[in-house]
């Protein structure tokens, strides 16, 4: 094993102790359990490598061998953070800065039949009705990363819906990284949304940080839907272009619920997004959709599992990739169909779009089906513009910078159009809008 690897390990075990010693007094026996649970897995499977399969194809060096340190506290970064936050125009909003809550920027009022607390006054006020949720939605044997998450987390968002509850307004969950240059830094966060029976909500997560300044965000958001409950959650992914996202996604459903994620990734030198989908009841509805955009060297990897434990469940899965110059694009895929997972119809589609001839995608969709009635697909194409389509549309008087950039925006437009909150479906088209080439006269010539 490479020595700098060893040492970042032996340096994470210290780092571990001493957080131990620190929070023990204040926290639950229970919690203190999962915490070293989840560092004696991490230290049993140690960082990635290339020779792990499910990263063979994302580049790990500035996870492994970066040496990060704890983020500034909150009292330090919060002025910095106030010009990132994406606020929105309604519902309740709850901001992180560095994996800490910021009551200052937050807006904590919220409709009726929703509570949000951060994960701090959570954990004070009612640890017994956490115990049995946080920490219990990820299945094992969790990535590394999610790991390490369950044993350093301080803070996060906890979302509760009570059962029958329409929520109309969006719960948007803000996670600003403020960078402290030349250290590189580290900060944890959880999300944990409990869905109510029957209840229906819009849960946002938007990650945002700075232009400059080297820094990981280790993220992984929990979401428990009763019977017939429903949650739209959107994720929104700015990091900075010299930052680190690393994230992990879990959703149980019950009987009849429905879960629809909808991602969009935009920014982060790597951005690395693990999705988990567990049927735990029958007749559950899942819809996954997502778009990622890179330029330069940037990286951008999803993973996905949905597993189908019980029959007459549906899931739906579309990703698209836009990558240009130098960009590395990577898309695994599993679904698993179980023994009696009877009547299962699922999708499962990634497609891809290269703008330039050094950019690449590694796509792999997979099908694992252990029963015989069921309807399962899955496919992937990746490609150039089309030259036909190019043609056409020059033909018609539109310079080459327009057409392959309405191209391209056509391209993107099916995901985005499957984005229900307003305020992240906007700002995916800015940043479209403002990096693709062509796109000043693409507007005039859509007016």
């Amino acid at each position: 094993m490479d020595g700098a690897v060893v040492e970042d390990k032996q340096s994470l075990r210290a780092a571990f102790e001493r957080f131990v010693a620190a929070h023990a007094a204040g926290e639950p026996a229970w919690l203190r359990e999962r915490r070293t649970a989840g560092f004696a897995a991490f230290a049993r499977k140690g960082l990635p490598g290339p020779r792990d399969e499910g990263w063979r194809h994302t580049p790990v060096t500035s996870l492994v061998r970066t040496r990060f340190e704890p983020a500034d506290p909150l009292a330090r970064a919060a002025e910095a953070a106030l010009a990132l936050v994406p606020h929105e125009a309604a519902g309740a909003e709850v901001v992180f800065v560095n994996g800490r809550f910021a009551p200052a920027l937050s807006r904590l009022s919220a409709a009726n039949g929703v509570e949000v607390l951060s994960l701090r006054e959570a954990l004070r006020s009612r640890p017994a009705a956490l115990q049995p949720h946080l920490g219990r939605v990820v299945a094992e044997p969790a990535e590394a990363f999610a790991d390490l998450n369950a044993a350093f987390t301080q803070d996060g968002a906890v979302v509760s819906v009570a059962a029958g509850a329409a929520v109309e307004e969006p719960v948007h969950v803000v996670h600003v990284s403020v960078a402290s240059p030349p250290t590189a830094t580290v900060a944890y966060l959880r999300t944990l949304v409990l869905a109510g029976r029957a209840s229906e909500s819009r849960i946002v997560e938007s990650f945002v940080g700075p232009p400059q300044g080297e820094y990981l965000l280790n993220s992984v958001t929990e979401v428990l839907l009763e019977d017939a409950a429903r949650v739209d959650h959107c994720r929104l992914q700015q990091e900075g272009r010299e930052g680190l996202h690393v994230a992990t996604l879990a959703a149980r459903l019950g009987r009849d619920a429905r879960f629809f994620d909808h991602a969009v990734s935009l920014g982060a030198a790597l951005s690395r997004i693990d999705i988990q989908v567990l049927f735990e009841g029958e007749g559950g509805e899942v819809v996954l959709d997502g778009l990622f955009a890179l330029d330069g060297q940037r990286v951008g990897d999803t993973h996905s599992r949905v597993d189908h434990a019980r029959p007459h469940c549906t899931s739906r899965q579309l990703y698209k990739g836009i990558v240009d110059e130098q960009g590395r694009g990577v898309f695994n895929g599993l679904v698993v169909v179980r023994p009696g997972a009877q009547k299962t119809d699922a999708v499962q589609t990634n497609r891809n779009l290269l703008l330039s001839r050094q950019a690449l995608v590694h796509s792999t969709p997979q099908l694992q089906i252990l029963a015989d009635d069921v309807k399962c697909k899955h496919g992937s194409t990746t490609g150039q513009l089309d030259p036909t389509a190019l043609f056409y549309l020059r033909s018609r008087g539109i310079g080459e910078p327009a057409a392959r950039s309405l191209l391209t925006w056509a391209f993107a437009s099916d995901v985005l159009r499957g984005v229900r909150v307003d305020s992240v479906r906007r700002a995916a088209e800015r940043h479209l809008q403002a990096h693709l080439p062509g796109a000043a006269e693409v507007q005039e010539a859509l007016s």
